[in-house]
């Protein structure tokens, strides 16, 4: 089906309404989540979906996220608007038929007419995972795969030195202001599986992957706390640390601000986690 653009009046058209939902996406075949012509999206992969089920109209998605290539996702939040005939439950019922097998939607619910989960995050919540074990194709779809032993105590260490207000500068990229207050980050081990989950209302382009990047170095015994603080105190050097693969990062929860509840003007709906 053509995408057809949603300032078309089509005869069928219904007033479109704002729904929120949570999805979930094994990031390995798409080219990121946001549309990019000629490659497969989560964006538009959801758009046309939608729009299948819909009048045919193509709506835009937004996500709280816009997670690149290869990179997954457990909650993403998105909005969207819904002209189709559907009611909650038997959209999602029909989602779930019609959404390839690697995305899937759920706790769809109404939102306010100009929801917009980018700006309505209280925060978002990163968890990168590795397998510091032998070759395992399976863990090594959605983990990377590091051999040598990793000092996940000397990897906390250095963690810390990247929480509060901070030039990300020399960890990402795409803004004109490189400044991001970083509120938790985690370094865990079970087994062989080593986690960092790394919590902020916002993140630069590629910042995750950079600051894991640097704390794998960390854990491998070629640079310490100290090299956290050196790049941080210098954003504008042209040495950034290396971005750690993107099959290991997952977009893992967004935390939506206190909204107000639909139709009647009130901020007494809880926050939505």
């Amino acid at each position: 089906m053509g995408r057809q653009s949603a300032d078309h009046k089509g005869s069928r058209e219904t007033a479109p309404r704002r729904y929120r939902a949570t999805v979930e996406y094994d990031g390995t075949d798409f080219a990121g989540f946001q549309v990019n012509p000629g490659k497969r999206t989560v964006q538009g992969t959801l758009e046309d979906a939608l729009a299948r089920l819909g009048d045919g109209v193509v709506r835009r998605v937004d996500g709280a996220g816009r997670t690149d290539a290869g990179v997954h996702a457990l909650g993403q939040v998105i909005g969207f608007s819904y002209a189709g005939r559907l009611d909650v439950s038997e959209l999602e019922t029909a989602l779930a038929a019609v959404l390839p097998r690697d995305v899937t939607i759920r706790d769809i619910r109404p939102a306010a007419e100009r929801f917009n989960p980018r700006y309505a995050a209280r925060y978002r919540e990163y968890r990168y995972t590795i397998w510091n074990g032998p070759p395992s194709p399976l863990r090594e779809r959605t983990a990377h795969g590091e051999r040598a032993p990793l000092d996940t105590g000397a990897m906390a260490r250095a963690a810390s030195a990247f929480i509060g207000r901070h030039d990300f500068g020399a960890f990402g990229t795409g803004d004109r202001d490189p400044i991001r207050t970083v509120t938790a980050v985690r370094v865990g081990r079970s087994g062989r599986y080593v986690t960092i989950d790394v919590r902020a209302e916002s993140f630069l382009r590629g910042q995750v992957r950079r600051m894991v990047g640097l704390l794998l170095e960390v854990g491998l015994g070629q640079r310490d706390t100290d090299a956290v603080r050196a790049a941080l105190a210098d954003p504008g050097s042209t040495m950034k640390p290396p971005a750690a693969p993107a099959k290991g990062l997952c977009l893992r929860h967004v935390a939506l601000k206190r909204m107000p509840r639909i139709g009647d003007g009130t901020n007494g709906e809880r926050e939505q986690r």
